[in-house]
């Protein structure tokens, strides 16, 4: 008799793939980057893409999670075009992220955190569904929402220390 194996539902496996979005932000971290992470998952759940931020290691200032994850899954594909992929990211997409979502076709993002200062998703901008763009996607926000955040404000916080130790006249 065959195993009967059940189907996970949307929610767990967001879960799931948001754990490796954490995994690649907090490989952006030890780079020295902004711990931001992303991923691209075909509608089969097959990982196509993986990314995190390396602006600076790559001297790019696109070179966000969701660009690094975005550019890696169209080269596995061979198209350009993501249609029916999911893109995992650990912060809400800013504006340029967003816009190549839309450029990509992306059927849906899954994201954790807010981004109140450049989140163009809900945040500052609403671009996942603006009636003017030839594309809308599906958005799921606050998956692993207060992990995600808690990295990257203690992030913040860490460099705004060193920094402070840095202008003090006594080291």
């Amino acid at each position: 008799m065959a195993k009967k194996v059940e189907a996970k539902s949307p929610e767990a496996s967001d879960q799931e793939w948001m754990a490796q979005a954490l995994e690649l932000a907090r490989a952006a971290e030890l780079a020295g980057e902004v711990p931001v992470g992303a991923i691209v998952v075909s509608p089969e759940g097959v990982v196509l893409g993986r990314g995190y931020n390396r602006t600076i290691l790559d001297v790019d200032p696109s070179a966000h999670a969701e660009i690094v994850a975005l550019r890696e899954a169209a080269w596995k594909t061979g198209n350009h075009r993501l249609a029916g992929c999911t893109v995992i990211a650990t912060l809400e997409p800013c504006a340029m992220c967003a816009g190549a979502l839309v450029q990509a076709r992306v059927a849906r993002l899954v994201y954790g955190a807010d981004d109140p200062k450049a989140g163009a998703i809900r945040s500052v901008l609403g671009l996942a569904a603006h009636p003017r763009l030839n594309h809308s996607f599906a958005v799921a926000a606050g998956v692993r929402g207060e992990e995600c955040g808690a990295l990257l404000r203690a992030f913040f916080e860490r460099r705004r220390a060193d920094a402070a130790a840095e202008q003090s006249p006594i080291k």
